[in-house]
């Protein structure tokens, strides 16, 4: 027997810092599964290489509950250690074997990779444990059993007992304060969440299935049979290659992934690089929702096949956040914190590798089938219109297949578009106006409006619209976009001609100074326009700059201006006969209740019109029959 202390040494007490600092206790189990799986991928490739020449036999890894005695066991058939393997990579701290394995056999390592970034997770055991008793038999011929324990301190026992067969049980005496991983539902959820991919089969207790047997005379009957659970697939999707699966296979695995999801993915996208690093997943790309935060954090992170997190925000970029899926890489230190994995240069390189995957199939698609693409651009434009305005990489692929919908449903690519309107819609500035609706039955009437004079109308009614058009005012010269109620038709795009007013200078004061008496100075600003008669009186609109930086405000992003009031103009048509008659008018209380009247029809048209405010307009409509 042996009796020693555990070999901290200054230098190796940081990486436990590092790697614990930032993680839940439950990640215990994750920890010592994940030793228990490399130790079995370590003998199947010492089989593979024939290094090992005995049977491989069962391979599962088993996960104990005793309620009782308060521990947890989980036992391997991997390659076990000797007494010194374990006086090794035991008790001296942040000595990785998985890092020596790597490097003595890299080539079967890359057949049947090691986990490798787990090399200090035996510790973690101490998170929930006050003392772990580890049982372990090396593959090697003529090897013995040896049992370590340890109470938590740096003290430590090392001595032999039979053990019959290869392989590692590492059993948990749980503390006090760790009851909750005594319940089985628990246990459950944490192998579910963690292991439900790894490349070993995981047994966790039993099921109970009914069975039909014939008994002594011969006759059938139905008896229960109880089998160990696996709750693991060891060969998911996105470990096997495209050409092995189908459509179908595809979106069972998204089932797989998303069991409470009914929503089908529109396609997805099976990544597999091995140069300059390694990186498998496959990502899914769903129906884009106008609440669109309710869809991220969906991409899982493995690291061969161990789930570290689903929270990629800041590791991928943003727009990304909104896929589905899984990205799993052996060169993402996953085991440290957010921050480092942020300012980490594999996990930037890898970042860019998959947003530039993702515009390429996107444009794929695109000229592939064209009617297609255009049938999905509903369900998928937030996210491309977030991905351009938010990466300028993706931004220059997406100008080939970003497009532009108008309110008679047809779409065009953004040079297509300009094309389409510059003949009709180029202001007297030499810009081409785009005109746009957010909402085509609330805005109906400027729309029918702008149509009626030629102009072609855009629909761009997601949230983060007005952050795009930002964008592509930005990007593209000589072009600017107006909300089609942002000004009266006629001066949606200035031309040089102007009409001359039927109200004089004086007559505009006079009336201004009524109008006001009826407005929120604070909401509202006045403006007399030269417009033809056909046009209404008084119309609302909302300046597009003020409008704009509203909507942008309450979308993020532009936090410094605090929450912007609303802000609308009345404009006056200073050539309508009404306008032009109100000045004439000598009876006070008939020309109060005119302006009232029509300043009313205008917040009607506006859906600005309500409570007391509605009640009043009605009862005077029917005075006025």
């Amino acid at each position: 027997m042996q009796k020693g202390k555990i070999n901290v040494q200054t230098e190796n007490i940081f990486p436990i810092i590092k790697k614990f600092l930032y993680s839940d206790h439950e990640i215990f189990l994750r920890e010592l599964i994940s030793n228990a799986v490399d130790a079995t991928q370590k003998l199947k490739a010492l089989s593979s290489m024939g290094k090992y020449k005995g049977e491989l036999g069962d391979t599962s890894i088993e996960v104990k509950l005793d309620k009782e005695a308060r521990t947890i066991t989980i036992s391997d058939r991997g390659i076990g250690m000797t007494a010194g393997e374990v006086d090794k990579y035991i008790n001296q701290i942040a000595f990785s074997s998985a890092e020596e394995w790597v490097s003595k056999y890299q080539s079967a390592a890359e057949k049947s990779p090691v986990i490798g970034h787990f090399g200090l997770g035996f510790y973690s055991s101490f998170m929930v444990a006050k003392k772990v008793d580890l049982h372990t038999r090396s593959y090697k011929k003529n090897s013995k059993g040896v049992q370590w324990s340890c109470d938590g301190t740096p003290e430590f026992i090392l001595e032999d007992k039979p053990r019959k067969q290869r392989g590692t049980d590492v059993v948990l005496h749980l503390q006090d304060d760790s009851d909750e991983f005594l319940e089985e539902s628990r246990i459950l959820a944490l192998l579910k969440k963690y292991c439900k991919f790894l490349p070993v089969e995981i047994v966790f207790g039993t099921d109970t299935q009914i069975k039909k047997q014939k008994d002594e005379k011969g006759e059938e009957k139905e008896v229960s049979v109880e089998k160990p659970r696996v709750i693991n697939n060891t060969r998911p999707a996105w470990t096997q290659r495209p050409s092995e699966l189908s459509a179908e296979d595809y979106r069972e695995f998204y089932r797989e992934l998303y069991p409470m999801t009914f929503d089908e993915p529109l396609f997805n996208i099976h990544l597999n690089v091995d140069y300059p690093f390694t990186l498998t997943g496959i990502l899914y790309f769903p129906k884009v929702k106008q609440n669109f935060e309710v869809q991220r954090d969906k991409i899982q992170l493995y690291c061969n096949q161990v789930f570290v997190t689903d929270s990629v925000e800041g590791i991928v970029p943003d727009f990304l956040t909104l896929l589905h899926g899984v990205i799993d890489s052996p060169d993402i230190p996953l085991n440290v914190s957010r921050s480092f994995l942020q300012s980490d240069a594999s996990v930037k390189k890898i970042s860019g590798h998959i947003t530039r995957k993702v515009a390429d199939k996107l444009d794929e698609l695109f000229r592939k089938s064209r009617e297609d693409f255009e049938s999905k651009w509903d369900d998928i434009k937030i996210f491309i219109e977030y991905g351009m305005i938010s990466d300028e990489k993706f931004r220059e692929r997406a100008k080939k297949f970003c497009l532009l919908k108008n309110t008679q449903g047809k779409y065009f690519t953004l040079e297509e578009y300009r094309d389409h309107i510059k003949g009709l819609q180029t202001d007297k500035d030499n810009k081409v106006v785009h005109l746009y609706a957010t909402d085509k039955e609330a805005q109906h009437g400027f729309v029918e409006g702008a149509t009626e004079r030629g102009y072609d109308v855009l629909v761009l009614d997601t949230p983060i619209d007005s952050h795009f058009v930002n964008m592509l005012e930005t990007e593209f010269e000589n072009v600017s976009f107006a909300r089609v109620d942002a000004e009266v038709t006629d001066k949606l795009i200035r031309k040089d001609d102007e009409l001359p007013s039927k109200l004089s200078d004086e007559q505009k004061d006079k009336l201004k100074a009524l109008l006001e008496k009826h407005l929120d100075k604070q909401s509202f600003q006045i403006a007399f326009e030269n417009l033809s008669e056909s046009e209404q009186p008084m119309i609302i609109t909302e300046p597009e700059f003020m409008r704009r930086m509203k909507d942008m405000s309450a979308m993020g992003g532009m936090h410094y201006m605090g929450k912007l009031p609303d802000s609308y103009m009345l404009v006056v048509n200073s050539n309508h006969p009404i306008i032009a008659g109100l000045p004439q008018n000598e009876d006070v209380k008939a020309q109060e209740k005119q302006i009232r009247q029509l300043i009313d029809l205008a917040l009607l048209s506006k859906n600005l019109l309500k409570g007391e405010q509605l009640t009043r307009f009605i009862q005077r409509s029917i005075d006025l029959l």
